[in-house]
């Protein structure tokens, strides 16, 4: 999964835009809708305890791409719940 080797890009780096992280999660949903955000929301959850277990300088960053997918999550919900 692309969005995957951008994350792990950008968590690698230290670095991660909004715009890229949003445009990842995006291009995630439109390529296996729902069920790949919610893949990449698992796989993240796992690394984000991997990385902290390792004291690894960006676990910060990958709790915030987590975060940031858990919300993506919720509002994509919600926008489906109103509609």
């Amino acid at each position: 999964m692309r969005v995957l080797d951008i994350i792990a890009e950008s968590i690698r780096t230290g670095q991660a835009h909004p715009t890229t992280v949003l445009n990842a999660l995006i291009e995630a949903e439109n390529a296996g809708g729902m069920g790949a955000i919610r893949q990449v929301e698992r796989q993240l959850n796992l690394s984000t305890h991997a990385l902290r277990a390792r004291s690894h300088p960006h676990t910060e960053l990958a709790q915030a791409w987590l975060n940031a997918t858990r919300a993506y999550l919720i509002t994509q919900a919600e926008l489906k719940r109103v509609a």
